[in-house]
């Protein structure tokens, strides 16, 4: 990495992940799972698990999407490595390339570790780090820990709208981590203000 950028790369990536982790640890350690701590009428703590990718989304086998994973991370991290070398690369491409893949470890480290260093008690008990009788699941098999929920406006549908009608609308609904906002951070900067980038490689050649 040049001089100019290796500093903010490996600072964004390291306080994402600690970060990231401390907070995880907090909430798994004084929250039952389900518990619902309301900050702001807008804005709660609530302690949830997940099997699958940000925001709670589920896809195929749990095993695979871990490993998919460490080897998309790992991909990323050998395309960062290479793109800040660049004389030229904007310093804003660079930050957000280092939120997604800082985001997408702390995320990867719930999967390959909680379920060996925590175990899932019964409600209220909260969870213990490094039971004596061992973790819920085996390395690979961790459930990823989400917290924030922000519960902004919600209505009803009024009754004579088409398929919603009497439904009630929640925005924002999503439960997510602070992994899950650094890798939406970064995506979205990227698709906004660095897309020739992602549509043509041969653009950061040229600089």
């Amino acid at each position: 990495m040049t001089r100019r950028l290796a500093p903010t790369v490996i600072l964004i990536i390291f306080s994402v992940i600690i970060l990231d982790q401390i907070i995880k640890f907090w909430v798994k350690t004084s929250f039952y799972l389900g518990e619902d701590m309301q900050i702001f009428s807008w804005f709660h703590l609530l302690f949830v698990e997940n099997n699958g990718m940000a925001f709670g989304m589920t896809i195929g086998s749990k095993l695979v999407l871990t490993l998919f994973r460490v080897v998309v991370v790992s991909l990323l991290g050998v395309y960062l490595y290479r793109v800040v070398h660049l004389p030229n690369v904007p310093k804003g491409y660079v930050v957000c390339l280092a939120f997604i893949i800082a985001g997408a470890a702390g995320n990867i480290l719930d999967c390959l570790f909680y379920g060996l260093i925590f175990n899932t008690p019964i409600p209220p008990q909260v969870a213990s780090f490094m039971p004596e009788g061992g973790g819920y699941a085996p390395l690979c098999m961790g459930r990823v820990v989400d917290m924030f929920y922000f519960p902004l406006v919600s209505w009803t549908w009024p009754k004579w709208m088409p398929v919603v009608g009497g439904d009630e609308f929640l925005f924002f609904r999503p439960v997510f981590n602070l992994a899950d906002a650094a890798i939406s951070c970064g995506i979205i900067t990227l698709v906004i203000f660095y897309a020739r980038y992602i549509q043509s490689p041969k653009a950061l050649s040229e600089l």
